[in-house]
């Protein structure tokens, strides 16, 4: 049986942690993006190094390590330094993912899921096949953000439409989880999905 390494992807405010959490309860190994990512700029790594080479030691908390908010409000809106944190960012997160799901497959996991916000976006969608993607009306993303961040609409708005639409998304899926339920319908479809990716995984 070959080993799955599927994607799990959505936008701002859909709910793609708690399907996360939920994959999570059902045995699955989840790798973080976000996680990962953190792990690749932590004091005394070589990313953390280049960073502080590029946009100086401004970007540092007291405690060493990285301000993410500073380093996020430095590069929002400026293309140039963006790509340029990302040519840093993107190699190591890749090489770190691909080394997590190689330990998990010699392990014998049948199966792991890799939940990335920006999937679709970097260009990774046929990497993480099945891609299953975690949706919302935009409405309901607007609601759900202002109560979270504790935003206004206008703010959330911003942020939402900073990202590619859902709906782009939901094109390239092979799995649509549509969170704009209760929380138990939202569960049992993602239990759905997830015996539908092991089925695939087991015949395979």
């Amino acid at each position: 049986m070959a080993f799955v390494f599927f994607g799990l992807t959505g936008g701002i405010a859909c709910g793609k942690s708690t399907v996360a959490a939920r994959f999570r309860e059902q045995g699955v190994q989840v790798i973080d993006a976000d996680v990962v990512a953190r792990q690749a700029v932590a004091p005394g790594t070589s990313g953390l190094t280049e960073i502080i080479k590029l946009f100086g030691e401004g970007v540092l908390r007291h405690d060493g390590t990285l301000d993410r908010s500073k380093l996020g409000s430095i590069v929002f809106g400026d293309e140039e330094k963006r790509r340029a944190l990302n040519r840093i960012l993107h190699p190591r997160i890749g090489a770190r993912t691909m080394m997590l799901a190689q330990e998990l497959a010699q392990r014998g996991e049948p199966l792991a899921c890799y939940e990335a916000a920006l999937l679709v976006e970097n260009g990774l969608t046929d990497a993480f096949r099945p891609l299953v993607v975690v949706s919302a009306p935009e409405a309901i993303q607007v609601t759900r953000t202002m109560e979270r961040d504790g935003v206004d609409e206008k703010a959330a708005l911003a942020r939402i439409r900073a990202q590619m639409p859902v709906a782009e998304k939901v094109k390239v899926a092979d799995y649509v989880i549509d969170t704009s339920g209760t929380m138990e319908q939202t569960i049992q479809r993602a239990d759905e999905v997830l015996a539908a990716i092991r089925a695939k995984a087991d015949a395979s």
